[in-house]
């Protein structure tokens, strides 16, 4: 099974001890139910506010942070049977690579191993720091105030008692949505990352037909065979990324304008807030966003490149040399590479790294316009 696999069995057993995945018990109802509730008091509290423009950008950034987090989980719920079967596909797969006793191969898949397991450690280590930061904003503060805006229809939440009850009740949700949010990112990117391998994987395996078949040496039913697997594989590998833009696609859209606009909003922020503690803080919130999109955007944007690849690898398998038939199945091969497979955004365009720095480069654009309208 998966336990084996560092990769993503770190996010599994977090989203697993929430109930999101495999296991179904009272903790999943406990998660949903009070980060909903929360969702709920904030709606009502960014409806009625009387806070300046600070709080109301502080506060949409937690909103959309929190329905972002729920999102994920009803998404896991609704999918359930579709992510199992994507992580059961990903296991055999894996195994199948390892049983090929490559040394090659081994190597990259514990590579793999090892940067999936520290970008699962990293980005919770990076979370907790932001839920740190969550937790010490109203500190710095000179007035009462939430870390997260919320109001409950009825109750004065900055009266006391109800002021230190609702404080601990936001600052013990925190860590459970950061451990709802961030394991998802990190399964995800993992996912993407053992695309990446299997491509890699592909790769290698074309580079060893023209050893292993050399021209005047070579038994054409062998090398039939080993072509036409290597087209099933790349086949296989189109399916399932196929699979993992069906399950994240729109998801992927809803986070790039949502981030988008709220980086800029916190860019802005940076030139109107008071304090260096503030200053650091909202700094933490533009690391978290950064560090989320562009784990997402390399790994995707590594996994189109080493789709390209494949064509390179087809066309060093000297096909020029084979019998005809071959030779049109390597070329459909290398002409499916050219069009690599990709993950998508909103079913609309690949993810990639100009694609992020477009989204940079929008967002900074949007900040001077802002910064002279109110600087």
């Amino acid at each position: 099974m998966f336990e084996d696999i560092q990769l993503i069995y770190m996010n599994i057993k977090i989203l697993r001890f929430w109930a999101l995945l495999y296991d179904k018990n009272l903790r999943r109802y406990v998660c949903i139910g009070l980060a909903s509730f929360h969702i709920f008091t904030q709606i009502v509290y960014m409806m009625s506010t009387n806070e300046g423009l600070t709080g109301i950008i502080r506060n949409s950034y937690m909103l959309v942070l929190w329905i972002n987090t729920v999102l994920r989980a009803y998404l896991l719920l609704a999918d359930h049977d579709r992510y199992l079967a994507l992580i059961q596909k990903l296991t055999e797969a894996y195994y199948d690579l390892l049983n090929l006793n490559d040394s090659y191969i081994s190597e990259i898949l514990g590579q793999v191993n090892k940067v999936g397991k520290l970008m699962a450690r990293g980005n919770l280590f990076f979370g907790m720091l932001t839920s740190m930061g969550f937790g010490l904003y109203p500190l710095s503060s000179s007035e009462r105030v939430l870390p997260f805006g919320s109001r409950i229809p009825g109750l004065n939440e900055y009266e006391s008692p109800y002021y230190e009850m609702w404080y601990i009740f936001q600052m013990l949700i925190t860590p459970m949505g950061c451990c709802m949010y961030i394991p998802y990112t990190s399964l995800i990117v993992g996912l993407i990352m053992f695309g990446i391998v299997r491509c890699k994987a592909l790769q290698h395996r074309l580079r060893q037909v023209a050893l292993k078949h050399p021209y005047g040496d070579r038994n054409s039913r062998e090398l039939r065979e080993e072509i036409i697997a290597c087209i099933r594989y790349q086949q296989s590998i189109i399916e399932y990324m196929d699979h993992i833009n069906e399950l994240t696609t729109m998801m992927f859209l809803f986070e790039l304008m949502a981030f988008s606009a709220l980086l800029c909003a916190l860019l802005f922020m940076l030139i109107i807030v008071s304090g260096t503690s503030q200053l650091i803080i909202v700094c933490m919130y533009i690391n978290m966003i950064l560090a989320q999109i562009l784990a997402l955007y390399w790994y995707a944007n590594e996994l189109r490149e080493q789709n390209l690849a494949v064509a390179t690898a087809a066309y060093e398998t000297e096909w020029f040399t084979f019998d005809v038939p071959l030779r049109k199945n390597i070329l459909f091969m290398m002409m499916r590479a050219q069009r690599p497979a990709s993950i998508l955004l909103g079913n609309i365009r690949p993810i990639t790294l100009e694609l992020f720095q477009n989204l940079l480069n929008t967002t900074y654009t949007f900040f001077t316009v802002l910064k002279r309208v109110y600087g």
